[in-house]
């Protein structure tokens, strides 16, 4: 069966209908295969992969961390990949859209979509800085290399001195650095000037997360940049976001294996890459690292955000997405761990330099990016063209993931609406969203911005991300049904899902699921910033924040069963739970087989395993819904239409019923 391109709008539409010119449009709207396979690769492999695995390795003894990491990689991450995958090319709809499946649990879609608003909101924020270093690193030195700056304080210490680059000797700087290195060995407390920078200058850091501030102009205007760079590349949609992924999808490796190269050719860069792969195998047994590892996954694949259901929804029907999603998600893990020896390469030359162990040479979190690498990049030859590129490379593969964040935003806005003018004005809604994301964003460039900024990261898209996997995963395999959903795919890809991931889907998956969320309530702890503790009444918005994903299910669970027919609520339950009458594929030369529609006169499509009177029943709600509109409708023009056909006017206070 020949798929049906973008360009055919008019193929298998049924007339009157604005949201099927969407679906339609939208089929195949991928240039080829290979955009969506780098789109997917930019929106899963992103600034997480750089800092964050590495920091996770770092804290949990290196090599101990990879065995269960790639252990929930196999069991968790590539069967949901492929899971959210198949859903979305399936129905060719976005997060929101593809619930017909089951309309009881469409509050899933909305959690999916207020987690991409706050994670989208403050990467674009991660993204702002490194534009900001990026700008910066366009100088003869690295303004954050010594420690005689206004905003420096007495407790700078550099690896070099001050003047040791400037006006010494080879023999003299050689001197000099090993006194500044025994210097750093013997202080209780060392501050390194890219910290200094990276908390005096760039973020000019309040005392606490309730004292905003001022904000700083030039973090804003890179804010500004960032999200007119991200607009530009979605104006028209899919087809330029994947022009653009070529190259944002590709440029970061070049990067990384530049940086690879020069990292191991550094003094001591053997020691840090001993520290990553050598296991410290009394921590594997450890819970919390399991725990991390499973965390990763789901960050670092983007499993639950609604990007993946959204990216899938503009693949052709019968496009090999189980293909595509074992190339993605081993390309993401592979990239971690690439990523992994660049840093601890770097990280290894730098405990060398100062003489202390790999393990307590550089900071956790954002630290990571912004102030243990940077402080790396002062010692390299040649440091502003270093600075330049791997700054750059932050910004890539940040983009990379704010394309899909905001892409699904929109698709869900212009899907759920359906309406002919945001169909033809999707640049207006596009546009819109961005400047909203801005806005949002802007107290988080104010002095207290980081206290912000880590509360979302590590509140908004945490145990939020687990209880959405888990509760899709339910609704798909048990309340669809799992023999439904193997068919559609085997309908779909021409062949069933793999034995493997049938087992996944149904057992081991949810179990793993449910156990990170266990583990996340009982491990808990509240998050601290350096030596700052956050007070109660800012971790009381963190779970605010993470409970508004979430309470979106039961509250739109209990909207539907409340406006489905039935004298029971076992009866309205079993309505709510039932697949819409649209659910299936978008196009009407793919609805064969348990899709094929039935000629009938209530209806020109019939959800299979339904009894007529079932159809007919709802499509009667459906039909009382609308002249209910159009009631409301006129009686705002003064008019009043009879549901008989006879037009009462205002002038007439007793209509004809």
């Amino acid at each position: 069966m020949r798929p049906i391109g973008c360009s055919s709008p008019s193929n298998g539409a049924v007339p009157g209908e604005p949201v099927k010119k969407d679906e339609n449009s939208r089929r195949g709207n991928w240039g080829n295969q290979i955009e969506f396979v780098l789109t997917s690769v930019g929106y899963a492999v992103g600034l997480g992969n750089v800092w964050r695995f590495p920091y996770l390795c770092y804290r949990n003894g290196g090599g101990a961390f990879m065995l269960p990491y790639f252990i929930m990689l196999v069991f968790c991450g590539i069967p949901l990949f492929f899971l959210e995958l198949s859903f979305g090319q399936f129905a060719s709809q976005g997060c929101l859209g593809v619930w017909k499946i089951s309309p009881m649990f469409k509050g899933v879609g909305y959690g999916m979509m207020v987690v991409s608003t706050y994670i989208g909101i403050y990467y674009n924020v991660v993204i702002c800085i490194a534009f900001y270093y990026f700008f910066l690193s366009m100088t003869k030195l690295l303004p954050w290399t010594y420690c005689n700056n206004p905003w420096n304080t007495p407790d700078c210490s550099g690896v070099v001195g001050n003047s040791q680059r400037l006006n010494a000797s080879l023999a003299n700087a050689t001197t000099s650095l090993v006194a500044g290195v025994s210097e750093v060995v013997n202080r209780t407390k060392r501050t390194s000037p890219s910290e200094e920078y990276w908390k005096h200058y760039v973020l000019n850091i309040s005392d606490g997360i309730g004292t905003f501030g001022e904000v700083r102009l030039p973090i804003l205007g890179c804010l500004a940049v960032s999200w007119f760079v991200v607009f530009l590349c979605l104006i028209r949609g899919v087809k330029s976001s994947g022009k653009v992924v070529y190259f944002t999808a590709t440029f970061p490796y070049v990067v990384l294996t530049i940086l690879f190269i020069r990292g191991i050719t550094l003094d001591g860069a053997i020691n840090g890459i001993k520290y990553y792969l050598t296991p410290q195998w009394e921590k594997v047994l450890d819970a919390k690292v399991w725990g991390d590892a499973a965390s990763q996954i789901f960050y670092s694949l983007g499993c639950a955000w609604g990007g993946l259901i959204t990216m899938a929804s503009y693949n052709k029907f019968h496009n090999n997405c189980f293909r595509d999603s074992i190339i993605i998600s081993i390309t993401n893990c592979a990239t971690s761990v690439y990523a992994g020896f660049v840093i601890f390469s770097i990280l290894g030359f730098m405990a060398h330099n100062l003489n202390v162990p790999v393990s307590e040479v550089a900071d956790h979190g954002p630290g990571l990016a912004f102030v243990a690498y940077p402080e790396a990049l002062t010692l390299l030859p040649i440091s502003p063209l270093w600075s330049l590129l791997f700054f750059f490379m932050l910004i890539l593969l940040g983009l990379g993931t704010q394309f899909c964040l905001l892409e699904t935003l929109v698709t869900a806005i212009v899907d759920e609406i359906g309406t002919d003018w945001i169909i033809r004005n999707k640049t207006v809604v596009t546009l819109s969203v961005a400047i909203v994301g801005f806005l949002l964003g802007v107290p988080l460039t104010t002095q207290a911005g980081i206290y912000w900024l880590l509360l979302m990261d590590n509140y908004a898209a945490s145990f939020s991300l687990v209880i959405i996997s888990c509760i899709m995963c339910i609704c798909v395999m048990y309340v669809y049904g799992h023999r439904n959903y193997f068919r559609d795919v085997e309908m779909m890809l021409g062949f069933p899902p793999p034995l493997f991931f049938k087992v996944c889907w149904r057992f081991i998956s949810p179990v793993i699921i449910s156990f990170i969320l266990i583990f996340t309530v009982i491990q808990y702890k509240p998050i601290t910033y350096n030596d700052y503790v956050y007070p109660g009444w800012s971790l009381a918005i963190g779970f605010s924040m993470a409970l508004s994903s979430v309470v979106c299910i039961p509250i739109y669970a209990l909207y539907k069963i409340s406006r489905s027919p039935g004298a029971t609520f076992r009866e309205r339950l079993k309505f709510a739970c039932r697949a819409h009458p649209k659910w299936g594929p978008a196009l009407q030369e793919h609805r064969t087989g348990r899709y094929a529609p039935m000629a009938s006169e209530d209806t020109v499509e019939a959800r299979p395993l339904k009894e007529k009177e079932e159809l007919k029943e709802e499509l009667k709600v459906e039909e009382k819904e609308k002249e209910k509109e159009t009631e409301r409708k006129d009686e705002i023009s003064l008019t009043i239409q009879g549901s008989n056909g006879s037009t009462n006017t205002h002038n007439n206070p007793n209509p004809s019923a």
